[in-house]
């Protein structure tokens, strides 16, 4: 018997409310050029995107989620344990 995973949550928000709703001038900033790459999530994990764009793919145990394109002013929520494919678009 197994239980449904939880998906990749995102917001549409601003910069100032994410800065109003989760201090994210205090977060280090973490950038990639164009590319591909796989990814494990070892802890439930937030995420404002600057610039740019990326499909994240949920893979192995995950890959019954669904596939989400996260762009600029997109505040997202990576669940804990999550394996998948990021495919930086720019």
């Amino acid at each position: 018997m197994s239980s449904k995973k939880p998906e990749i949550q995102v917001i549409k928000m601003s910069l100032a409310e994410a800065e109003a709703l989760h201090a994210i001038s205090a977060w280090p900033t973490w950038g990639c050029d164009i590319s591909e790459f796989e990814w494990e999530y070892t802890e439930t994990e937030e995420a404002y995107i600057l610039q740019g764009s990326v499909l994240v793919t949920p893979t192995g145990h995950w890959a019954s989620c669904r596939p989400i394109r996260i762009v600029a002013g997109d505040f997202a929520v990576f669940p804990d344990g999550m394996t998948c494919t990021w495919e930086v678009s720019g």
